[in-house]
């Protein structure tokens, strides 16, 4: 970003509704703490919870620090594997953002495709697209994802099961089943913006269809997506989480916060609380953040609240 454009967005509407906002502000904050914290954890985590050679079942199930029991070098206490719960978070939590970031990605760039084709071209394409869009809508998205992702994982070998396999897969079952929003939102905006002038002009000089959709109705219909997708990226940590949490999401070996949930879980009535509400509250802290940020965003683009 150039000096100029820089003090162009400073002087902008967008920026003075993000300074005024002491909301939007926090939850900024929150969530780049937590982004941060998840990107180096190799560097701010106290210890290496996968380090085989440094765990020891002796300090398995240790109460967090301010217990009579706990100790100063495991802050949120242990799990019963003897990993501190606090650097599991930071790790878990670079499995959530990474599903959550790809699989919004995954779902945009299909939803904007289908929405843009859609919208432009009408007919047969368009009530076919849309058809399909409302018999996935009649669904839960929770049950769609579990319905792809067990389909794509009963359809690989038995041998081709490992780490980032599972995680691509998790990736395209959110992805697939989030699609349609971004779709139906695209398509309502390009149904507007195709009998504008400019579009209209573009068609007289000659413009190919495609650089049409692409050059000049895009641009235009990206506001309500940017938005859906900053939203949405909490909606699909929270699916990951659910996923994960009912056992069909990543290896227990490379653990998220709905993993960390789930196994505590099985600790929860044997007094290891910890186990199951400290992975909770940082889940709730980032899809919080992330979410008032969303909201922040679609208020401060929408020109009717100016």
């Amino acid at each position: 970003m150039t000096a100029g454009a820089l003090r162009r967005f400073l002087d902008g509407d967008l920026w003075y509704s993000f300074r005024t906002s002491p909301v939007a502000v926090g939850a900024t904050l929150v969530a780049l703490a937590m982004i941060a914290g998840a990107l180096f954890a190799p560097w701010v985590a106290p210890h290496q919870p996968f380090d085989l050679a440094s765990l020891s079942l002796h300090d398995s199930l240790l109460p967090p620090a301010w217990d009579d029991e706990g100790r100063a070098t495991y802050v949120l206490g242990t799990d019963d594997q003897g990993r501190d719960v606090l650097s599991t978070i930071l790790y878990g939590a670079r499995i959530s953002l990474l599903v959550g970031v790809a699989s919004v990605l995954v779902a945009l760039l299909l939803g904007v495709s289908l929405g843009l084709l859609s919208g432009y071209t009408g007919g047969r394409l368009d009530a076919f697209i849309m058809r399909t869009a409302d018999v996935q809508l009649s669904f839960p998205a929770i049950l769609i994802a579990l319905l792809i992702d067990g389909s794509a994982r009963a359809l690989l070998p038995g041998g081709a099961h490992n780490e980032w396999l599972a995680i691509a897969v998790l990736v395209g079952s959110i992805g697939l089943a989030n699609w349609v929003q971004y779709a139906r939102t695209v398509r309502g905006s390009v149904l507007v913006e195709k009998n504008r002038e400019y579009v209209q002009a573009a068609r007289v000089i000659g413009v190919r269809p495609w650089r049409i959709m692409a050059s000049h109705v895009l641009p235009n219909v990206l506001g309500p997506v940017l938005v859906i997708a900053t939203i949405n990226i909490a909606q699909a940590i929270i699916t990951e989480a659910t996923l994960s949490f009912l056992g069909v999401g990543v290896p227990p070996t490379t653990p998220s916060l709905g993993t960390m949930i789930n196994n505590g879980n099985n600790f929860l009535y044997s007094g290891e609380w910890w186990l199951v509400v400290f992975p909770g509250v940082a889940l709730v802290l980032l899809c919080m953040s992330v979410n008032l940020l969303g909201d922040w965003l679609r208020d401060a683009l929408n020109p009717k609240l100016r």
